[in-house]
C-alpha cells in the first residue's frame, strides 16, 4: 500500500486566506520538555468547511458524519482548466451519485510557497450541477472553492446546503488522476465554522 500525504503543512510561512489569522507559535523550553503554543485560523491549510461557515443556523464542524470523509474517492486531472472549473470540464468523467470527487487543477502544480489570487475555483454553476449528481465530498487544491471576492457563493452554499462536504487546500502534486481511499479527519473542535485536517490517500 501507498500512501500519499495530501495535507500543506502548517507553519508561519503556510498561505492563508487574506484577513485570516496567520500560524502563529511560541515554544517554551522547560528542562526535562518543550511545549508550545499554537495559533491558527479555522480554515488554516488543508481543511474542512462546515455547513456553519456560510449557511445561517448551518451545523458545524463537530457535528458532520466523518464517514463522508473516509472512503472510495476518485482524483479528476482537469489541470488544463484556465480560471474556474466548469459543468463543460466535469460531463466527460461519468460522475455518479454518492462518489467523492477531488479536483487536481494548476494550483497543485503552481505550489503553496505564497499566497495567489488568481487560483483555479469552482464555477457557480458547476457546483449546482455536482449538487444535482448528489456527490458525496467535493474537494480542491486551493484555500477557497470559490473565487475570491466573487459575489457568487454557490460553490460553497450549493455543495454544504445539501450536505455535501468540501475540502480546501488539498495538494496533488505527487499524486496522478485515478481512484483512492481517502481518510481526512478534521479536528474536532466544538462549534466551529470548519478545522485543519490531515488528508491522506492510499493506494493499495
Amino acid at each position: 500500500m501507498t500512501i500519499y500525504d495530501i495535507t500543506w503543512p502548517l507553519d508561519e510561512l503556510t498561505p492563508v486566506y487574506p484577513g485570516n489569522p496567520s500560524f502563529e507559535r511560541v515554544e517554551k523550553k522547560g528542562q526535562t520538555s518543550v511545549h508550545s503554543r499554537i495559533s491558527f485560523g479555522t480554515h488554516s491549510g488543508t481543511h474542512v468547511d462546515a455547513p456553519k461557515h456560510v449557511l445561517e443556523g448551518g451545523v458545524p464542524i463537530d457535528a458532520l458524519p466523518l464517514d463522508v470523509f473516509i472512503g472510495l474517492c476518485r482524483v479528476i486531472d482537469v489541470a488544463g482548466v484556465e480560471g474556474s472549473v466548469k459543468i463543460f470540464d466535469l460531463e466527460q468523467y461519468n460522475i455518479q451519485k454518492g462518489e467523492r470527487i477531488l479536483l487536481k487543477t494548476k494550483n497543485s502544480e503552481r505550489g503553496h510557497a505564497e499566497w495567489y489570487d488568481d487560483y483555479i475555483y469552482l464555477d457557480g454553476d458547476a457546483a449546482d450541477w455536482l449538487a444535482a449528481k448528489e456527490i458525496a465530498l467535493f474537494g480542491i487544491d486551493y484555500l477557497s472553492v470559490k473565487q475570491r471576492g466573487g459575489a457568487d457563493n454557490r460553490a460553497h452554499t450549493a455543495l454544504l446546503q445539501n450536505g455535501i462536504g468540501i475540502i480546501e487546500g488539498l495538494d496533488f502534486s505527487q499524486v496522478s488522476a485515478g481512484e483512492y481511499e481517502l481518510i481526512c479527519l478534521p479536528l474536532n473542535i466544538k462549534n466551529a465554522d470548519g478545522a485543519p485536517a490531515r488528508a491522506v490517500l492510499l493506494k493499495r
